[in-house]
Order: structure tokens, then sequence, then C-alpha cells
């Protein structure tokens, strides 16, 4: 069964921080890169940052320097620290393997996690 379940969204202002998590199943989360991804409105889906099995780490050329991810192999939780936070970051975060998760032609995401900024 595939799981993703995000957490940790919230109201913020700007300059602030939230630490977002991803509780995913045993199956998808210990064999795959995984990624955080965000959506603002109106916006198309992108990959802000990824992490292998390795623990080697991407970013998004927008978020460098000011987000972190991280995982628990113990846990099967995927982290995203968020520092420094802008209002254009204002978006609904999702974890997914990197590529997304797909199985019999299916997609698979989460709910989601709102984050908004204020200024």
């Amino acid at each position: 069964q595939v799981q993703l379940v995000e957490s940790g969204g919230g109201l913020v202002q700007a300059g602030g921080s939230l630490r977002l998590s991803c509780a995913a199943s045993r199956s998808i989360f210990s064999l795959n890169t995984m990624g955080w991804y965000r959506q603002a409105p109106g916006k198309q889906r992108e990959l802000v940052a990824a992490i292998t099995r390795g623990s080697s780490t991407n970013y998004a050329d927008s978020v460098k320097g000011r987000f972190t991810i991280s995982r628990d192999y113990a846990k099967k939780t995927v982290y995203l620290q968020t520092n420094s936070l802008k209002p254009e970051d204002t978006a609904v975060y999702y974890c997914n393997t990197e590529p997304p998760y797909r199985a019999d032609s299916i997609t698979y995401w989460g709910q989601g996690t709102q984050v908004t900024v204020s200024s």
C-alpha cells in the first residue's frame, strides 16, 4: 500500500521557519530518492529538494541555502526544514519519490500540507 502523509505546514510571517514531515510507506521510502515538491496557485508543481538513499541532496535555486531536506530510515520519514521563508514560498507542499511514484499508470500523491507566508 502506498502511503504519503505530509504535515507541519501553517501560517508564518516572512523570515520565519517551519519543519515539514512526510511519513511514507516502507515500500517506497527505503528504495528511492525522496523529494519535496510544491504547487502555488496557478502554477505547476515543482521539485524543490531531493535526497538520495545515500543522503546526497539537491535543491532548487530558489530555496538553496534556506531549506534543508533530511530522511530518517527508522521512522520512514522525510523532513524539510524551511528557514527564512518568503511570501513566494507560499504553496501546498508534497513529498514523493523522485521522480513521482507511479504504479499501474497512476501517479500517487499525498494530501499535501499548506504553507502560507505573510509579508
